[in-house]
C-alpha cells in the first residue's frame, strides 16, 4: 500500500503563511490558527506541503487504508480556503445554511474569506467535528 503524502512535518508555519500572495488569506490564516489552536489546545503543524493542522487521530478504513490526519485543519489555497472538518456520513446534524457563503465537497468546506461566514457557527462546526472524529476513531 502506498505511503500517505499528507503527514505532519516540522516545516515552519510562519514561513508557509508568509509566502501566500493574498494579504487577506494571510490574515484569515492567522485568525484560523488562533481559532483552531484555542479549540484543540494543540499548536499548528504543517501537514504535507499545504495543510495547517491541529492535533491528530489515527484512522483505518474498511478497505484497510490507514494513517494519521489532523483533528482540524485548513489550507489557504489560491481559489479558496479549504476547511478540513468531519461532517460526512450523517455523524453531525448541522444546518450548514447558517454558516454563510461557502461551497462544499465531501470532506471540505471552501470559503473565499472568513468575512463571508459566521465565525461562531464555524467554531461550532469545528468542535462538533472533533467530537465526531473522536467517537468514530477513538
Amino acid at each position: 500500500m502506498a505511503n500517505n503524502k499528507t503527514v505532519a512535518t516540522s516545516d515552519s508555519i510562519q514561513d508557509f503563511i508568509a509566502q501566500i500572495p493574498d494579504e487577506q488569506k494571510r490574515k484569515d490564516s492567522d485568525r484560523l490558527i488562533q481559532i483552531m489552536e484555542e479549540i484543540t489546545g494543540e499548536p499548528a503543524v504543517l501537514w504535507g506541503p499545504s495543510i495547517i493542522g491541529f492535533g491528530s487521530y489515527h484512522y483505518k478504513y474498511a478497505s484497510g487504508h490507514e494513517g494519521n490526519a489532523p483533528l482540524a485543519g485548513f489550507s489557504p489555497r489560491k481559489s479558496a480556503i479549504s476547511l478540513y472538518v468531519y461532517i460526512c456520513e450523517n455523524d453531525i446534524d448541522l444546518d450548514l445554511k447558517k454558516l454563510g457563503k461557502f461551497k462544499m465537497s465531501k470532506v471540505c468546506i471552501y470559503v473565499k474569506k472568513l468575512s463571508d461566514i459566521h465565525e461562531d457557527f464555524l467554531i461550532k462546526i469545528i468542535k462538533d467535528s472533533i467530537v465526531a472524529v473522536k467517537i468514530k476513531y477513538g
